[in-house]
């Protein structure tokens, strides 16, 4: 008996050396875009090799942590709206570990890119393997025993990437939506597992010269969740045709921006473009600053201040430019007041705090704005030195003096299932109007005036599992007639244009001996025309001021 109770005191005594020597450890990690933009609200999900699982969710840095992990071996499933998933299979934990992963979300767009031709036998709808050969490529940063830093990659081949989209527009009758051709083109190529060298276009045919946008670049996605970039930007626009000889604009561009961390709660980004113009014989010479500043109150709250210069570029939420290269988006924004060229001048200063709870996130936002020589949308004919055409989209911009405006905003977005994402939106602040409708065009000017409006939106966006169908579908509802939007500058998850917008993205099955890959586009705004304000022209016709032009525009897409 008392060999028995020695055997049980030594087999005790080892069984708590062993677990006083288990230390929980942890998972953490950063959750991006192909383009390095972090994502808020992807779900992770970490299963061990006993099949016991557990939740986190990303923040608006794109970042989760799991803790007090026993050791072993883990599968990290990462799952967001619009995205394949992703999974990360044998995650091996040690003893009181910290390993951080940097985790990059595809599309089916982006994933089919990086697919090698398709041999006999291979399975064209098996997305598993899509989503690990377009990720494994992708580097993992963790941290052993020792808390030294070890980077873990694949030395598969970085393949050139590439897509051509090519447009064309229905002409709609004095609504705007010229209907020339349009085209864009991307080509990427990773450098060193962390670079990716880019080149892409966007160029439309109107009367003259094919004229629009070249852009060259270079960013780097650092270990930290940030990445830096470096781009050119060439831009050239025709002129009216009552501009004398060589009077197109011509811009050209450098943009840079960077991002890093002060600790855990603070987290920086810099970044501004510096402009040179050419236009009617006249230099210009201009440098758009923009900054936001994120403080990490808790895990799930985030206060934010940013700054901002020029309107943000939202078509990129769209997976990339599908309309064609205009005056009214691409920037420049340029006006004319007696033949003589002003250029935009923008100040956005902006505070909001945003909260995630589960499924859902809320966002409530304080904006200030001042616009000098706003750039407002028209449509129709107008004979004038006054107003700058556009070939390519049957508008032109129209001088709006001065805008200065404040207001608030409230966004509240939920995952209605793993591929419906909906987003509600509503903003009350200062806008500019006319003091009434249908004045003559030289009353125009004096008729401008300050105002404020509310403004309410619905956006409604996923992927229909079945054929692969990519979707986004959006109203905007504005409290009476005016000629800029409320909240100039949301670039938030609620952003929409004015009134009723379509865009779908569908793939076409693939044919042996294709190249690439095809999808079908449909790219319709305004498609109501709501929202046009008339005034009389020189000439005694009609125009339209508007916040938004109906396009009604539609195509395909190759990928390489």
């Amino acid at each position: 008996m008392t060999r028995i109770l020695a055997w049980l005191v030594v087999v005790a005594s080892l069984c708590v050396a062993a677990s006083a020597g288990v230390s929980p450890g942890s998972i953490s990690g950063y959750v991006r875009n192909s383009a390095g933009v972090p994502q808020m609200g992807a779900t992770i999900e970490l299963v061990s090799a006993g099949g016991q699982s557990q939740l986190a969710y990303s923040d608006a840095k794109g970042f989760f942590r799991l803790s007090g992990l026993v050791p072993g071996n883990y599968d990290v499933h990462v799952s967001a709206p619009s995205f394949l998933p992703t999974l990360r299979e044998d995650v091996v934990l040690a003893s009181g570990a910290g390993k951080v992963l940097n985790i990059t979300l595809n599309t089916l767009l982006e994933a089919v890119r990086m697919l090698p031709p398709l041999k006999k036998g291979d399975d064209e709808d098996d997305s598993w393997k899509w989503t690990l050969r377009s990720t494994a490529n992708r580097p993992v940063l963790r941290f052993d025993g020792d808390s030294a830093i070890v980077v873990e990659t694949d030395q598969q081949d970085q393949s050139l990437k590439g897509s051509l989209a090519l447009m064309a527009g229905a002409g709609s009758e004095g609504y705007g939506s010229a209907p020339d051709l349009g085209t864009a083109f991307n080509i990427e190529q990773s450098l060193f597992h962390t670079g990716t060298l880019g080149f892409a276009g966007d160029v439309g045919y109107g009367d003259g010269t094919p004229d629009g946008v070249m852009r060259a670049s270079y960013v780097r996605n650092s270990d930290d969740g940030y990445s830096q970039s470096l781009a050119v930007i060439v831009r050239r626009f025709s002129a009216p045709d009552t501009a004398p000889r060589g009077g197109a604009l011509d811009a050209i561009g450098m943009s840079y921006a960077n991002g890093f961390s002060v600790g855990d709660l603070l987290d920086i980004r810099v970044g501004g473009e510096a402009q040179a113009i050419q236009f009617l014989g006249r230099e210009v010479n201009a440098f758009r600053p923009g900054a936001t500043a994120d403080f990490h109150l808790t895990a799930n709250t985030i206060l934010e201040y940013s700054y901002a210069t020029s309107e943000p570029n939202t078509r990129a939420s769209k997976g990339f430019d599908s309309a064609p290269a205009d005056l009214s988006e691409s920037g420049p924004r340029m006006t004319m007041v007696g033949g003589e060229p002003l250029l935009e001048n923008a100040h956005h200063h902006e505070v909001s705090i945003s909260q995630r709870f589960g499924d859902n996130k809320l966002q409530i936002a304080y904006f200030n704005d001042r616009v000098k020589d706003p750039a407002l949308l028209g449509v129709g004919e107008v004979e004038s030195g006054d107003v700058l055409p556009d070939v390519y989209s049957g508008t032109f911009s129209y001088n709006g003096g001065e805008l200065q405006a404040q207001g608030v905003r409230f966004v509240f977005q939920r995952r209605l299932s793993n591929d419906i994402v909906a987003t509600i939106d509503y903003a009350y602040g200062g806008v500019l109007e006319l003091a009434q409708p249908a004045v003559n065009w030289s009353q125009v000017s004096n008729s401008l005036q300050p105002g404020w409006r509310h403004t309410a939106a619905l956006k409604l966006n996923g992927i229909v599992p079945r054929t692969k169908t990519r979707w986004i579908a959006s109203y905007r509802w504005t409290s009476g007639q005016t000629l800029t939007p409320v909240d100039l500058f949301d670039a938030s998850a609620g952003q929409t244009d004015p009134f009723f917008n379509l865009f779908v993205r569908q793939p076409l099955p693939h044919f042996r001996g294709m190249p690439g890959n095809m999808e079908a586009l449909i790219d319709l705004r305004n498609l109501l025309a709501q929202g046009y304000v008339p005034v009389v022209g020189p000439d005694g016709q009609t125009v339209y001021l508007v916040q938004s032009a109906r396009s009604v525009r539609g195509g395909v897409a190759f990928t390489f």
